[in-house]
C-alpha cells in the first residue's frame, strides 16, 4: 500500500511534469519561428545535457552512466526522436489542444502494438479502448469533413512512435534509473539529430536564446519529472493526473493563440481520455514497475 505521503510527492512531481511539457510546446512554437525543427531538437539535446550533469556527477560520474543494454536505448531514442519530430511539427500547424489530444492515442496504440509484437492477449477491454481512441481521432480530424490537415497525420504519428518508445521503455526501467535513461536519451538523441541539425543550421537571434533553453530544461526534465512520479506511486494513480494537459492546452491555446476548440474536437479528445481512463482501471493495472530513483 503506498501512503499519503508518497502520493503527495507523486502529485507534486507530476504537476512539474505537466507544466514543463506544456511550456516545451509554448516554446518550441516560438523558437521554430526562425530555426528548422531539426535544430530545435539538437539544440535541446546538446544543452540539457549539460544541464544533467549535477544529477549524473551525483550518481556518481560519467562511468556510473555504463549500461548493458545500450542497444534497448537506441532503438527507443531513435523511435522517440522520430516521435518528438512529428509532434513538434504538429505544433507548428495545427491547434495546440488538439496535438495534446491525439499525442494521448500513444497509450492505447501501444496496447494494440504490445499485442502484435510482444504476444500480448488483446482482450475485450483493450478492445474497447482502441475503439475509443479511433473514434476520438476520428472526430477531432473529421476526414471528409474539411481539407485534411497534414498536421493532424504527422501528430498520430509521432502517438504511434511514442507508443513505440512507451513500449521500450517498460524494459529499460527494469535495469537503469531515471537518470541514466535521460543520459541516453539526450547522447542517443544528439548523434541521431547531428547530420540533419547541420544541413538546415542558422544561428539564431539574441531574442530566441531564452526560448532555447527554456525549451532546452522543460523537454528534457519533464520526462524525469514523470518517471520520479512513477517512482513515488503507482501507474494508476499517476497517469489520470496527466490528462490534466488536455483542457490545460486548451486554456493556453485560446489565451497565447486565440485557438478556440469547438464542441467535436472536444468530444473527440473526451473519448481518447475515457479511453485511457478505462485501460488504467483493469484488474492487472496495478501491477506496474516502478522506475527506479
Amino acid at each position: 500500500m503506498q501512503n499519503n505521503k508518497s502520493i503527495v510527492k507523486a502529485a507534486g512531481w507530476m504537476i512539474a511534469s505537466i507544466a514543463l511539457i506544456l511550456l516545451m510546446a509554448v516554446s518550441s512554437r516560438a523558437i521554430t519561428t526562425e530555426i528548422d525543427v531539426f535544430q530545435a531538437m539538437e539544440m535541446r539535446a546538446v544543452i540539457a545535457f549539460f544541464m544533467l550533469l549535477p544529477l549524473v556527477y551525483r550518481e556518481g560520474g560519467i562511468r556510473a552512466m555504463g549500461t548493458r543494454i545500450l542497444l534497448k536505448h537506441i532503438g527507443r531514442n531513435a523511435a522517440h526522436y522520430v516521435g518528438q519530430y512529428a509532434w513538434l511539427m504538429g505544433l507548428t500547424l495545427i491547434p495546440l489542444a488538439q496535438v495534446i489530444s491525439i499525442e494521448f492515442t500513444a497509450p492505447i496504440w501501444a496496447a494494440f502494438l504490445a499485442a502484435i509484437f510482444l504476444g500480448e492477449r488483446l482482450t475485450w477491454r483493450k478492445g474497447v479502448v482502441i475503439l475509443f481512441g479511433l473514434a476520438g481521432v476520428l472526430l477531432i480530424v473529421r476526414p471528409g469533413g474539411a481539407p485534411l490537415n497534414p498536421g493532424h497525420l504527422i501528430t498520430l504519428v509521432a502517438a504511434l512512435a511514442f507508443a513505440i518508445s512507451f513500449i521500450a521503455t517498460k524494459a529499460l526501467t527494469r535495469f537503469d534509473s531515471a537518470t541514466k535513461i535521460l543520459f541516453w536519451m539526450l547522447v542517443v538523441q544528439a548523434a541521431i539529430g547531428l547530420v540533419p541539425a547541420l544541413r538546415v543550421w542558422v544561428w539564431p537571434s539574441a531574442a530566441i536564446w531564452p526560448w532555447i533553453f527554456l525549451f532546452a530544461f522543460a523537454g528534457a526534465f519533464a520526462h524525469f519529472c514523470m518517471a520520479k512520479a512513477l517512482h513515488h506511486a503507482e501507474a494508476t494513480v499517476v497517469m489520470p493526473m496527466d490528462y490534466l494537459r488536455v483542457p490545460l492546452s486548451a486554456l493556453l491555446g485560446y489565451v497565447l493563440y486565440a485557438e478556440a476548440v469547438d464542441n467535436v474536437t472536444a468530444l473527440g479528445a473526451g473519448l481518447i481520455v475515457i479511453g485511457n481512463l478505462f485501460n488504467l482501471r483493469r484488474p492487472n493495472a496495478r501491477r506496474v514497475e516502478s522506475t527506479p530513483s
